[in-house]
């Protein structure tokens, strides 16, 4: 071998082991990437879903960076599934009513983009979106029970036809009977049997791993309580 071809040679060969390098550079970057979010994220959910929810002071500056989490991390459904569900959490305690369907429209812009992101809907998603309707319900009932109503149930059965062992579509069931009139067939007794079955589902679930949803334990077994004093 003459000088000039072992030199193409050696060339070729620093050539592939750069690509290497590089491609093995990508790939750890890309994974990287992937894995940052995991961290801010659960600790920021955890450190908002801990708090009471009438402590709307003490949540706000989770809720703000948990849309800061989604913008930064804009690929990931998760980071846009979480700040939904923490907008629409805070919702529930504004009272004046453009303000709860405000606070509820941006809760609906992320909802939108996780499914965007995702390709379809999944149990979860349709659970959020079910909670939002409950919510829009909740902020002007009378009025507002017969549209939205449906479009809760709807969205429930619709998580429900995709994973009936979602705690949350019995938590957020629970929820609707408990808050109707005894005379609608609501209630705590009603009620409890949708508790008490989430409640089975939610010992089977684990919490460490903030791209698997597990939220609502908490308040499930705090309702599950409340059932259990007279009505």
């Amino acid at each position: 071998m003459n000088r000039k071809t072992k030199n193409i040679k050696n060339e070729k060969q620093t050539n592939m082991k750069q690509l290497m390098l590089m491609g093995a550079l990508a790939l750890t970057v890309v994974t990287t990437q992937a894995q940052d979010f995991k961290t801010p994220l659960h600790n920021t959910w955890t450190a908002f879903d801990t708090l009471k929810h009438e402590d709307v002071a003490g949540r706000t500056p989770y809720l703000n960076k948990l849309s800061l989490i989604a913008k930064k991390w804009n690929n990931e459904w998760i980071t846009h599934f979480y700040a939904s569900l923490s907008k629409t959490e805070i919702s529930y305690n504004e009272k004046d009513v453009a303000k709860h369907d405000a606070i509820l429209d941006e809760a609906e812009k992320e909802h939108d983009e996780a499914v965007t992101l995702l390709g379809k809907e999944n149990d979860e998603t349709y659970v959020l979106k079910a909670m939002i309707a409950n919510s829009r319900l909740a902020a002007d009932p009378m009025s507002r029970w017969q549209k939205y109503g449906k479009i809760f149930t709807d969205d429930l059965e619709s998580a429900k036809a995709i994973n009936p062992n979602n705690p949350r579509i019995y938590y957020m069931k629970g929820i609707s009977v408990m808050f109707t009139p005894k005379a609608f067939g609501g209630g705590k007794k009603a009620a409890s049997s949708y508790f008490e079955k989430a409640d089975g589902l939610f010992a089977k679930e684990k919490s460490d791993d903030i791209t698997k949803i597990y939220w609502g334990k908490r308040e499930n077994t705090f309702f599950l309580a409340q059932c259990k004093n007279d009505d």
